[in-house]
């Protein structure tokens, strides 16, 4: 079983081949610089980007069917409550892994 589901993005696409290729070329183009961003935020202290940059990825993390929303909303926690560190980077870790291995294997399933 993959670990996405372009379901969404398929009815979103409408049919349209090229659309569809070019949404998985700009989310495996610009989700591992958004994972970089955030894991950067998170070790500099910076958990107003950190929220910022978890809250840009959510709509596309969703569209690709990767189930990451309680852990992009720990992210979101740590900018609004008194989360500590440690409890944030369990969380980020898995965004990162999931978002890796994603990547790899849309660029692999489409030779991307």
């Amino acid at each position: 079983m993959k670990p996405y589901n372009l379901e969404e993005l398929r009815l979103l696409a409408d049919g349209d081949e090229d659309f569809f290729i070019e949404m998985l070329k700009t989310f495996t183009e610009e989700l591992p610089n958004d994972i970089i961003e955030m894991n950067n935020a998170i070790d500099n202290g910076n958990a107003s980007l950190a929220y910022q940059v978890a809250h840009k990825m959510k709509p596309n993390l969703q569209m690709f069917g990767l189930d990451l929303g309680q852990h992009i909303k720990v992210l979101e926690q740590w900018f609004k409550s008194s989360l500590q560190l440690e409890e944030v980077l369990p969380h980020a870790k898995t965004i990162s892994s999931k978002v890796n291995l994603v990547c790899s294997e849309l660029k692999q399933d489409y030779n991307l």
